[in-house]
């Protein structure tokens, strides 16, 4: 539990000087609840827990939202097409959650995207019945999508749909082909910045006191006779190991959920799941290659489509195939990239090429493992088992129910530990979103005693919120942080230093590739930007010139290796060449079990 006398916002700051203290406790501590993973449910499991009084630590071996949870459509969504799945349980579910984070819990990172259902189609006589039936179709879906949101009340979050004609659905996105479409519907979804999220649920959870603390790679389990009683972890910043003991283990590890239990392996446990790995590719392009003011999603023969605008961009995504290679650091391929552009292009009236592309990124998404033969009908649902006493793994689910999922997991390690205590992340805003409508509300005044302009100030309150104020007071003590970032002019020099000082970044790759956003959405993919951001991190940091000439040229090949990954023609000459740049935490890959 965090001291009464420090604020929320102070005791949530995970700085160089905190994680030295984590550190400490992770050694010299037993706590209730340990939780392996800093991704979206993993930092959920850790704000959930530490809410209910529990004593908390968590271990992540590379950075916050390293994996899955920086890499996904930056969507806060129900899943329109679970519909059709008849999935109803889960979009209800997953529409309650976008509600929650929209309007109560971080209104600040989540807020309203429109997103139009183009229907298919021409405008002949003989079509007519066609388009008829095809409108009825897709407006019953959207219309239960709406319902199962909730119809009415300000919980909801989002505004109604609406049905477009042809010419008002072109007036609303002019890059649409006229051929090819007779109408369209328009709904709204979630949006979200997904690393971002997740830093401030870490942050969230460190200021409820939960010691939170990245590089630390779990390598073993520690047990007595069948009881897990802790974790051995790697410091990846200095080489060191230790034992962390803990109550019960909650490993929250996306597709490396099986690992875990193979650290069991010589006891003989059943894992008790099976997640398989599916790979999801985005492109990246600016916002003057199309021209909308509405996303479209857009159904192929493999999966749906999504072209959705983010700030002077378009993200166009996402592909969906099994995946059995590199886990750490998947790559898209030139096959990948050209799915996406021959499936976008068959809509828009100027076609694109790799020409157009900024920047490119790949993910994995942990699914619980089927009999099915794709990856696009395997289960969205997430679950908990107990594979040996002690040990709790949570894995599947979609990055909109991390709540819940979080729940799930720490009600069982509760039932464990004999608390009877429940949930109450429901009604918990997160850092940043306390005091948020009244801010944005009075954002103008504060931009003009603070002599910034306004858009200025509108960036950072849409990535930090309320927390904008300490930003603020940096750039005071510190007026050249007020400067932008070199090749990234949208940001400013304070990000970067915010992000060392308060938000956990301890490399370059972490600020430029999760903090911001600038590896995808500049065409240099942070090059030009990596050794201004070393200089700053540096003071910060207290790097020397060989640490931060280091730092760069890590970023460098990383940049580069990706690149290459990008021209391979399939799956594994793509990972190969990914491969050829080593990661900057120390450890060459993440392709077979963990090291013991």
């Amino acid at each position: 539990m965090r001291d009464p006398a420090v604020s929320r916002n102070v005791a949530g700051q995970l700085s160089p000087a905190r994680r030295a203290a984590d550190l400490r406790r992770l050694q010299s501590e037993r706590f209730d609840v340990l939780v392996i993973g800093g991704g979206v449910t993993g930092a959920g499991a850790a704000v959930d827990a530490a809410s209910r009084g529990l004593k908390v630590a968590l271990v992540e071996a590379r950075d916050l939202a390293a994996g899955t949870s920086s890499r996904s459509s930056k969507l806060i969504h129900g899943g329109l097409r679970y519909l059709e799945q008849l999935e109803f349980g889960l979009v209800h579910e997953a529409l309650t959650e976008r509600g929650l984070l929209a309007t109560r819990l971080a209104p600040h990172l989540v807020r309203p995207v429109p997103i139009l259902v183009p229907l298919p189609g021409d405008q002949s006589v003989r079509e007519l019945p066609a388009r008829a039936w095809r409108r009825a179709y897709y407006g019953l879906g959207v219309a239960a999508y709406d319902a199962f949101a909730g119809v009415f009340g300000g919980g909801r979050g989002m505004p109604l749909h609406k049905h477009l004609t042809r010419d008002g659905a072109r007036r609303l996105f002019p890059s649409l082909r006229p051929d090819v479409v007779t109408g369209a519907i328009r709904y709204y979804d979630g949006q979200v910045d997904d690393a971002r999220l997740v830093v401030t649920l870490a942050r969230t959870a460190a200021s409820l006191g939960a010691a939170v603390v990245t590089s630390t790679r779990a390598v073993g389990m520690v047990r007595q006779a069948r009881e897990v009683t802790g974790v051995r972890v790697r410091d990846m910043e200095s080489g060191h190991e230790f034992e962390v003991r803990a109550r019960t283990v909650i490993a929250a590890t996306g597709v490396w959920s099986d690992d875990m239990s193979s650290m069991l392996g010589d006891v003989g446990v059943r894992p008790g799941l099976r997640v398989r790995a599916s790979k999801g590719v985005h492109v990246v392009v600016p916002r003057s290659a199309i021209t909308g003011d509405a996303g479209l999603i857009l159904r192929t023969s493999r999966s749906v489509l999504f072209v959705l605008p983010w700030g002077g961009h378009w993200i166009i995504g996402t592909t969906d195939t099994d995946w059995r290679l590199d886990r750490a650091h998947p790559a898209a391929s030139a096959s990948d990239i050209e799915y996406l552009l021959d499936n976008v292009n068959t809509v828009l009236d100027r076609p694109l090429t790799t020409a157009d592309i900024e920047g490119v990124y790949a993910g994995l998404r942990p699914l619980l493992s089927g009999e099915a033969d794709s990856t696009s009908k395997l289960s969205r649902e997430h679950a908990v088992v107990e594979p040996m006493l002690g040990l709790m793994l949570v894995a599947g689910g979609k990055y909109t129910t991390y709540r819940v999922m979080a729940a799930d997991v720490v009600d069982r390690a509760a039932r464990r530990l004999g608390v009877t205590r429940s949930s109450r992340t429901d009604q918990l805003p997160l850092l940043g979103a306390d005091g948020f409508e009244a801010t944005w509300r009075d954002r103008l005044d504060l931009a003009r005693r603070h002599g910034i302009q306004a858009g200025v100030l509108e960036h950072l309150l849409e990535r930090y919120g309320t927390l904008s104020l300490d930003l603020l007071a940096m750039i005071q003590a510190e007026p050249l942080l007020a400067s932008p970032l070199a090749g990234a002019p949208e940001y400013l020099a304070a990000e970067v230093a915010y992000a060392a000082r308060a938000e956990g970044a301890l490399h370059v790759d972490d600020v430029l590739t999760r903090r911001t956003r600038i590896s995808f959405e500049t065409a240099h993919r942070g090059t030009e930007s990596a050794e201004h951001t070393a200089e700053i991190m540096g003071r910060v940091l207290g790097w020397d010139a060989t640490v931060r000439a280091r730092e760069v040229e890590h970023y460098l090949a990383r940049v580069e290796a990706e690149r290459q990954s990008q021209t391979m023609p399939d799956d594994a000459t793509a990972d190969a060449a990914r491969l050829g740049a080593p990661d900057v935490r120390g450890f060459a890959a993440d392709r077979g079990a963990l090291p013991s």
